[in-house]
């Protein structure tokens, strides 16, 4: 198997447990590219050099890079990329990761005026409300890898919040929920919403 310079593979990158991570716990950043890879390269954005090199794991088609403890230095955009004897391949798509739970306080409200039982094409809107004076907003899907929509806040009456449309429904919509709080000079985000089960009948 061999590839024409500039025909490698794009390596794929994810979190897990996930890209929203908690305050103080462990997260594993993984690339994955083609089983001649020789080594794997992190690249957090806003950094000028590489920020971690790792060698394949077996089958020798993917590396991990492991955070041992989720704080706000950690938090950002990284991409990866893997070097094989054809060369270098061309950067993942970007992996977005988000702290969450740095002031326990604050936690916001998650909620939906439709209720959280909803028929396929019904119309939905999970609304992130809070007493604190938050600037942003973030919905995360549990399970999901994609990174959480972010929305500005909205203003309400004596509260901050954010509605996030997500209709029309699919199945593919249902699932839990949570949100986030979060002020717009700072890279972390308040701890969880209760969650919100979206059922779809």
């Amino acid at each position: 198997l061999c590839f024409l310079p500039g025909t490698l593979p794009t390596p794929t990158i994810w979190a897990e447990p996930g890209p929203v991570v908690p305050w103080g716990t462990p997260v594993t950043i993984w690339c994955q590219g083609t089983l001649k890879a020789q080594q794997f390269s992190l690249d957090k954005e806003g950094q000028s050099v590489t920020w971690d090199t790792q060698m394949p794991l077996e089958p020798g088609d993917k590396a991990k890079f492991s955070i041992p403890h989720m704080t706000d230095v950690y938090a950002g955009r990284y991409r990866c990329h893997y070097l094989s004897p054809s060369g270098w391949s061309e950067s993942s798509d970007p992996l977005e990761l988000v702290v969450t739970g740095a002031s326990p306080s604050g936690k916001p409200s998650l909620l939906t005026p439709q209720g959280p039982v909803v028929s396929p094409g019904q119309s939905l809107t999970l609304q992130c409300r809070s007493d604190v004076g938050y600037d942003r907003f973030a919905l995360h899907k549990e399970g999901s890898r994609d990174p959480p929509q972010h929305r500005g806040r909205q203003p309400q009456a004596g509260l901050s919040g954010a509605d996030f449309p997500l209709g029309p429904v699919s199945s593919s919509l249902g699932g839990r929920y949570t949100c986030y709080g979060g002020h717009n000079l700072s890279s972390e985000w308040s701890a969880p919403s209760d969650p919100l089960d979206i059922l779809v009948t």
